[in-house]
């Protein structure tokens, strides 16, 4: 990640009042300090070389303070200069490369996209640099390109080590593109970047924890606790596509069996339905016309993907007792077909006030997924790291 524009205050004092800022701003000072638990003191100064350095500025005097201030001190709310920074997130997917541009509060600035002409990794390499490219303005600086991809990523190495729907094993992203786009990037699996634009810019923001569940090609999990989102020792958490809660004659495309996604994910239902009506043909478009339309195998599929999906989350729930579930991905259009049995086998399964978690659900496009890649880039220049 070196060469990504860092906040110019490296102490702890100056990244913990640009974090808060930048996901609650605009906030009087007074505020900052009540919530980082920093001296008045500690913030002005920070604040100080903040503005100074163009990442922080005053709201306009006249509008209305959220809370009163000490007398002398300012209560006018501070909040990030957006156009401070921008950044470049781009989502993987097996048919086309998605990207976005930002600002520093994660704004869509522009967006494009690219199909794939097949998934070997010098293929889709380059049609992540072509979408790059094109989001590219000359004489506009772009602090760093976050690439998300479904799998087991290596953040730190910027290797994705396995990646199933994609076929990659042992990829060095980050070094194939830094090399060919000359600019700082940030590697990150989907779903935990799409976990930290909720928790930075989204429904996460405010809360002590929540989940994000994502229902699609995969099935994903990002976990936000105690403060941060959850990376795992060795990179991966969340995975409850991979809990072994299906039956074991059905073989996962990470190779193992009885895992969520052999039942649960749109590959999965679709190939339930083809069998159960000997129909190769028919596509996830067609299966869920034809639930909808009564079709008895296809709702059974629905229903058992919908009973092992809400079993997964249980299982969730009651080990991270998360204050909500934030339920996602591609697939959430048909969760009306889910939605009964994931709630019926929720509540079988969720232990004690662990059912009082609340669960959303959220629509979200490749292109907001592709968000969630520039706000990786965001949160490392909130870290302060360069």
């Amino acid at each position: 990640m070196t060469g990504i524009a860092q906040i110019p205050v490296s102490s702890p004092a100056g990244i913990a009042v640009f974090g808060h800022i930048l996901s609650h701003g605009p906030v009087p000072r007074i505020d900052v300090a009540r919530a980082t638990g920093l001296s008045q003191a500690a913030v002005t100064k920070a604040v100080t070389v903040l503005i100074e350095d163009g990442f922080l500025e005053d709201e306009d005097a006249a509008a209305p303070p959220r809370s009163e201030a000490p007398l002398g001190r300012p209560a006018n709310p501070l909040r990030v200069r957006a156009g401070r920074a921008q950044a470049i997130g781009v989502k993987v997917t097996a048919d086309r490369v998605y990207a976005v541009r930002t600002d520093l509060v994660a704004t869509p600035l522009a967006s494009t996209s690219r199909a794939n002409p097949d998934t070997t990794p010098e293929a889709v390499l380059t049609q992540i640099a072509a979408v790059v490219r094109d989001l590219l303005i000359e004489g506009t600086p772009v602090s760093g390109v976050g690439i998300t991809v479904s799998g087991d990523v290596d953040a730190q190495a910027g290797v994705v080590r396995d990646s199933p729907l994609m076929g990659w094993r042992d990829v060095p992203v980050a070094a194939l593109l830094g090399e060919r786009l000359r600019l700082p990037i940030v590697l990150e699996n989907d779903v935990r970047a799409l976990t930290i634009a909720e928790q930075m810019f989204g429904r996460g923001a405010g809360t002590h924890s929540f989940a994000m569940v994502t229902i699609g090609a995969g099935i994903g999990c990002g976990i936000f606790v105690n403060g941060a989102v959850v990376e795992g020792a060795h990179g991966v958490s969340g995975e409850i596509g991979h809990l072994p809660l299906a039956p074991g004659n059905l073989v996962c495309s990470c190779g193992r069996r009885g895992c969520v996604e052999t039942i649960a994910s749109s590959a999965a239902i679709v190939t339930a339905v083809r069998r159960a009506l000997g129909n190769h043909t028919l596509d996830m478009p067609a299966v869920v016309e034809l639930a909808r339309a009564g079709d008895v195998a296809a709702r059974t599929a629905f229903a058992d993907a919908g009973e092992t999906i809400g079993s997964a989350l249980a299982a969730l729930v009651n080990l991270i007792g998360p204050q909500r579930v934030i339920i996602a991905g591609e697939a959430v259009g048909e969760y009306d077909l889910y939605a009964e049995r994931i709630r019926k086998a929720f509540a079988e399964h969720a232990f004690g006030s662990a059912l009082n978690c609340e669960i959303i659900v959220a629509s979200h496009t490749f292109e907001e997924w592709a968000r969630g890649g520039a706000v990786a880039v965001i949160r490392e220049i909130a870290r302060g790291r360069g």
